[in-house]
């Protein structure tokens, strides 16, 4: 599994030779941001589950930090941040929203957004930072609560997941080596 991974990352000399990277070489060649065990890859995990849920495009950036911080994995800590997409992101924040709102004990049900009126355009835009401001403190401590269990839960998973595959391949050594 390590060596199949191993082709789709680059490797040190690559990262040497990019002008991009060229500021960031002496933090991006640090050896346990590429090394794969079972440590690094649930901690990487865990970095990129939590950073999925920043809004926009920061979630990379988000996950590359906290893979320096950490001394993760980056390329794994990137790659799981993809969890979030068109197809995702709605229904991770609507139960984000959901959790925070349940958390802060807000029990005026769900806030729908203003109707749009391009006849009304002002009052709309105003009426949008109303409803924008009433559900931005659920929606920030359901991310933050949500983001910290799908990491959680990530780790742990991963690190039983690892546990396994080694105890079925020194099963499967042991029966080799006995035969």
């Amino acid at each position: 599994m390590r060596r199949q991974l191993r082709k789709y990352l680059p490797d040190h000399e690559s990262i040497r030779r990019n002008p991009w990277l060229r500021p960031f070489q002496s933090s991006l060649l640090h050896p346990r941001l590429w090394h794969l065990n079972r440590h690094s890859a649930a901690g990487a995990v865990a970095a990129g589950l939590f950073c999925g849920l920043i809004p926009g495009p920061l979630q990379m950036i988000g996950a590359a930090v906290s893979a320096l911080t950490f001394r993760v994995n980056l390329p794994l800590a990137l790659l799981v941040t993809l969890y979030t997409n068109p197809f995702t992101i709605v229904p991770l924040y609507l139960a984000a929203y959901q959790i925070g709102r349940l958390l802060i004990g807000d029990g005026s049900g769900f806030l729908f957004p203003p109707a749009f009126s391009i006849a009304a355009f002002t009052d709309w835009t105003e009426a949008m930072q109303a409803w924008m401001l009433a559900v931005a403190k659920p929606l920030a401590v359901g991310l933050i609560v949500l983001a910290s269990g799908l990491a959680i839960i990530g780790y742990m998973a991963t690190k039983a997941a690892w546990r396994l595959y080694l105890i079925k391949a020194w099963r499967g050594r042991r029966r080799q080596s006995s035969s």
